[in-house]
């Protein structure tokens, strides 16, 4: 299934990182990443230092219209100031 994820700038470089050097796709550590977090809350152990979460407040485009977020795109806003 195809999704849209926002994530943390940060938390999208680290996991960029680990895809490159394992030579896979980011996609594949965001899936592996959800099975390890789903297997933890079914009761199986997991990380015991879990990742941090920031709130970025509310969007200044309605993300869930992607072609409102293409016309901001478009328009020159940066991805940044979208969020």
């Amino acid at each position: 299934m195809k999704t849209t994820l926002v994530l943390n700038d940060e938390l999208y470089r680290q996991a960029k990182f680990i895809a490159s050097g394992r030579g896979c796709t980011v996609s594949s550590i965001v899936e592996e990443a959800l099975r390890l977090l789903l297997s933890t809350a079914n009761g199986v152990q997991g990380p015991s230092n879990p990742m941090l979460a920031w709130h970025v407040g509310q969007p200044h485009v309605d993300i869930d219209d992607s072609r409102a977020v293409q016309d901001a795109l478009d328009a020159g806003q940066d991805a940044d100031d979208l969020r």
